[in-house]
């Protein structure tokens, strides 16, 4: 069982920068691909970025891709969402998620992951 703990939201303008920290119970935490997804009211929850286990592998949604990073820190469980130049159409509640496989091919899907956070926030003001 891995239990995710996400933390960094918060209420800012539009351009500013956030970072997202996802921090993860999980003995070989580097076993565990990552995604972020995001979702607002009445919407489906949709997919951000990914990164396979060892870091090595990202992927992102083409809205986000060139303004947000996904990493890791294996040695501390957690891994990152760097946010920059924010929109106001990037407000939403964003969720971390882990999958049983290490490599991050189909997890853009949300079907493909085991584990969820809780969520936090984000808003942009324009």
């Amino acid at each position: 069982q891995v239990q995710l703990v996400e933390s960094g939201g918060g209420l800012v303008q539009a351009g500013d920068s956030l970072r997202l920290s996802c921090a993860a119970s999980a003995r070989t935490f580097s076993s565990y691909a990552v995604g972020w997804f995001r979702q607002t009211p009445g919407k489906e929850r949709e997919f951000v970025a990914a990164i396979s286990g060892s870091g090595r592998s990202t992927r992102y949604a083409d809205s986000v891709k060139g303004r947000f990073t996904i990493s890791r820190d294996n040695a501390k469980n957690t891994v990152f969402l760097q946010m920059n130049s924010l929109k106001p159409e990037d407000t939403a509640v964003y969720y971390c998620a882990a999958s049983n496989i290490p490599i991050i091919a189909g997890l853009d899907s949300s079907g493909k992951y085991n584990y969820w956070g809780q969520g936090t926030q984000v808003t942009v003001s324009s």
